[in-house]
């Protein structure tokens, strides 16, 4: 298994999954229990636990506990190094679509 140090490179790992992805979406919208997140992405309370131990990890969650009820939050600022490091792709995509566009056009010009 590779074991990213990075924060960008952790992000992109604890991105990977599905369910991760769902929790974050989830916990964009508010704090969550645990049990309240388990039971939205129909996984059992220790298999939640293996996916918020990836994105605590990544730094992309942050819990807070009250006696025994653990509530999760985001924390927004990886994500925001990850949207920086993808937004340097931009002027590279955006010209690719144009040239895309002009063949394109060219294409149904020529069927005219």
């Amino acid at each position: 298994m590779v074991r990213y140090q990075d924060p960008v490179s952790l992000t992109f790992a604890a991105l990977s999954d599905p369910t991760r992805r769902g929790v974050l979406s989830m916990l964009a919208r508010g704090p969550a229990t645990v049990g309240e997140l388990a039971d939205a992405h129909d996984q059992s309370v220790p298999g939640m636990l293996k996916h918020l131990r990836v994105l605590e990890n990544a730094s992309l969650l942050e819990t807070m506990k009250n006696g025994r009820i653990r509530r999760c939050g985001i924390k927004p600022a990886p994500m925001r190094a990850a949207q920086r490091y993808l937004d340097g792709f931009s002027d590279l995509w955006e010209r690719r679509f144009d040239s895309l566009e002009r063949v394109v056009r060219k294409m149904e010009a020529e069927k005219r």
